[in-house]
């Protein structure tokens, strides 16, 4: 192979735009194969699923004729029984003056917009990772720290916990604390989807965590020790801002496998991202659309999650490096 032709293919520019292409060439082909199944794209039914413009009315209360007189509309009985309505803030009204009435027409109507099943979904999935992670994070410090307990008791329990989380599958830990542990202590189907994801990672970051402390080297500890800190203060000021640094990228990543992983909360009907995907598909049937939107909506925030890594782990980098 000559230089030129082998200066080519290393070419990062050319190989951006060769991957642009091949995706582009991928998407027209299953645009293809999905038209020739007489599939009908409905784009078009996307934004509202968003936000759209939601109508709230004043209806009246009784049969009667409405007038309207200035800031106020009078329904009147015909016996002579009314009832005054006040037309204030964002409500017009939606009749003439004149008008003959009827029980539960509209008699003012208020137009805004409100966020729509695919936001409110998403603010559900951004609550219960956020939850989990916090949840997750704090045990795993508790259960690294009883991995390198010099108590075997700590270190049995600790190992014995992360060995049968890792072994068993997270959606069936989601179910025995939902049925089992959920109720018995009557706890909200989202906590209890919280702590599930939590506990789970919790097996996984500990092990992280344990690792990361491991690898500062003993002397440190000599040293801290020679200086007449006790081991809380060696953990705090010396060899956990060390051991997290060293960690970051494996925990960024960890909390990326997390958000993704809470689209398993939706079996216990938890409205999340994923299950408000799949009642918009029950309801338009346009699983096309809906699934390549929620895929987009979770790839946007592990993208922003993986951007934030990176740049933390930048600046620790600038303060003096990862060890």
């Amino acid at each position: 192979m000559s230089k030129h032709r082998q200066g080519l293919l290393e070419s990062t520019t050319l190989g951006k735009l060769g991957a642009v292409g091949f995706y582009l060439l991928l998407a027209v082909a299953l645009f293809n194969a999905a038209s020739n199944m007489n599939y009908s794209w409905k784009w078009n039914s996307v934004p509202k699923y968003f936000a759209y413009e939601k109508v709230e009315a004043v209806p009246a209360d009784f049969d009667g004729t409405i007038h309207i007189r200035g800031k106020q509309l009078i329904l009147i009985k015909e016996d002579g029984e009314k009832k005054v309505y006040s037309i204030d803030g964002e409500y017009k009204p939606s009749v003439d003056d004149g008008d003959d009435i009827y029980e539960g027409d509209a008699l003012l109507e208020m137009t805004h917009w409100v966020p729509g099943p695919l936001v409110n979904g998403l603010i559900v999935t951004l609550k219960i990772s956020a939850l989990g992670g916090l949840i997750a994070f704090l045990f795993a410090s508790i259960l690294a720290f009883m991995r390198i307990s010099k108590f075997p008791l700590l270190q049995y329990i600790a190992s014995s916990y992360i060995t049968v989380i890792r072994g068993t599958p997270l959606l069936v830990q989601i179910f025995i604390f939902y049925f089992i542990i959920a109720t018995i202590f009557d706890l909200p189907r989202f906590y209890a989807g919280a702590m599930s994801l939590g506990l789970f990672y919790a097996a996984y970051i500990a092990e992280v965590l344990r690792g990361a402390i491991q690898s500062i080297d003993q002397g440190q500890h000599e040293a801290a020790k020679s200086l007449g800190m006790n081991y809380v203060q060696t953990m705090g000021s010396i060899i956990m801002p060390q051991a997290l640094k060293r960690a970051l990228p494996t925990l960024v990543g960890e909390v990326i496998a997390l958000v993704k992983d809470s689209s398993l909360v939706s079996v216990i009907s938890i409205t999340d991202l994923t299950k408000v995907g799949r009642e918009i598909v029950a309801n338009t049937f346009s699983p096309f659309e809906t699934w390549l939107i929620v895929a987009a909506m979770y790839f946007a925030i592990t993208s922003i999650l993986s951007f934030a890594g990176h740049r933390w782990e930048k600046k620790m980098k600038l303060r003096g490096g990862m060890s």
